[in-house]
């Protein structure tokens, strides 16, 4: 699944499980699970930034806390920088924190509001022991430097910023312990269009200056084609499809793939009149109750009789372009 190869994967993800009880009745018992993420495997290579789209409730979001085991893994392995992440002990995990860290999708829920943005970012620092107060207090200001804000704002709180302005603060306390590899969880979904290009234009600034590895997590399809190198397409818990990105938007091959990019607008009016609308009837099947077969059969527009019985294989159907559908099992 090799993206490029001259680089080495710094994320390897290998059939990923995470399955939450379901309890019912008077005794509480256990009466089934919500596949949330459901047997899914890809990599990730240094440098790059992998983007992670499908509609509301295909567990994107599952998946990125998964791969940082703010989750227990229900199955599969996750190793980040060759570290089993999935099984490690919890003082090894510890130990490895400050390699890995997250962007969270609302920079309002995910700040303290009773903390100053320096106590804020420089909260990491302090949890891991790096530097004395004042190696910290230089390294806050440093961190405030890269990401835009004023330095004189190092002793506000949270609400006398802007949603965007909130958003570099939760940018900046990710980046305090130099990390490898950034889970970005929808980061611009909160914020006003205006102000989403320059949060992502800033990720992308970071990364060429620090080198970091982003999975970046959103369903704005048209911000992912800007900032990804390559694309997974997820749906009710599985990947349906992945490739490098100027491939995928170009010639999309899985049938959700295609749904999903043809309800992207087009900006240019000539060809907006131009362009087929895939419509996909009924909807989503519960994620405790998924389909048999292929899990997007009760809605595929070119369903067959083997995709009610026998579920599709991920494989590599061209070159870096994986895709799960029965309708390429034998290309």
């Amino acid at each position: 699944m090799a993206f490029d190869g001259a680089r080495k994967p710094l994320v390897a993800v290998d059939d990923l499980k995470m399955h939450f009880p379901i309890y019912g009745g008077l005794l509480r018992r256990r009466v089934g699970e919500v596949k949330a993420v459901d047997g899914i495997s890809f990599e990730i290579m240094e440098g790059e930034t992998l983007g992670l789209v499908g509609e509301s409730g295909c567990g994107k979001s599952t998946v990125g806390r998964a791969l940082l085991r703010l989750y227990e893994l229900t199955g599969g392995t996750v190793k980040i920088d060759d570290y089993d992440i999935a099984h490690a002990s919890p003082e090894e995990l510890r130990k490895m924190r400050p390699t890995m860290q997250m962007i969270f999708q609302d920079p309002q829920a995910s700040l303290n509001p009773r903390m100053t943005v320096a106590d804020i970012i420089g909260e990491p620092l302090r949890e891991h022991q790096k530097g004395s107060a004042l190696e910290r207090e230089d390294r806050v200001l440093e961190l405030m430097d890269q990401v835009g804000l004023n330095r004189d704002f190092a002793n506000r709180y949270p609400h006398e910023f802007s949603g965007g302005q909130r958003q570099r603060i939760g940018i900046a306390r990710a980046l305090a312990l130099n990390p490898k590899f950034i889970v970005c969880d929808e980061p611009i979904a909160a914020l006003d269009v205006s102000i989403q290009a320059q949060v992502v234009n800033l990720l992308e600034e970071l990364q060429d200056r620090l080198g970091l590895t982003y999975l970046f997590i959103s369903h704005d399809l048209s911000m992912v084609r800007h900032i990804a190198d390559r694309v997974a397409v997820m749906y009710l818990g599985r990947i349906a499809e992945l490739a490098p990105r100027d491939d995928l938007y170009a010639e999309p091959l899985h049938p959700y793939t295609q749904a999903l990019l043809s309800a992207v607008p087009e900006p240019d009016p000539s060809l907006e009149s131009k362009v087929e609308r895939i419509i996909l009837r009924g909807d989503v099947p519960s994620p405790s109750n998924p389909p048999k077969g292929c899990n997007f059969c009760t809605r595929c527009p070119l369903v067959m009789d083997i995709c009610t019985k026998r579920e599709p294989q991920f494989q590599e159907v061209r070159p870096g372009r994986f895709v799960a559908c029965h309708l390429f099992e034998n290309t």
